[in-house]
């Protein structure tokens, strides 16, 4: 299973909905390639705009840690901004930590 990891928050709700669709595009392409992969953003996206919109960080990060213990590998999706993200590098992070390989995606 995979972890697609990938940058989301911007103060412009415009790139948070094209990073939104980039991720749905890469996770619809992984998965056509046989790979079972999770996507938190696709998960997420959608659900927070029904009553958790104003969620933070900590809380994304406690809903999205179980899902990178669970993956066998994390893949990070460049997207612009995807080095100075706080999830992207926390999730990372945490792949690390537990020994699970990291791949990136451009």
């Amino acid at each position: 299973m995979m972890y697609l990891a990938q940058p989301y928050s911007a103060s412009d709700p415009a790139v948070r909905r094209w990073r939104f669709e980039a991720g749905c595009k890469a996770a619809a392409a992984l998965i056509r390639a046989g790979l079972n992969t999770y996507a938190p953003i696709a998960h997420s996206h959608v659900i927070a705009s029904h009553g958790l919109d104003e969620m933070d960080h900590a809380f994304w990060m406690h809903v999205d840690r179980p899902y990178v213990q669970w993956c066998g590998v994390i893949a990070v999706l460049m997207l612009p901004g995807w080095q100075e993200s706080k999830g992207v590098a926390a999730e990372i992070r945490i792949a690390c930590a537990l020994g699970k390989p990291v791949i990136y995606i451009d």
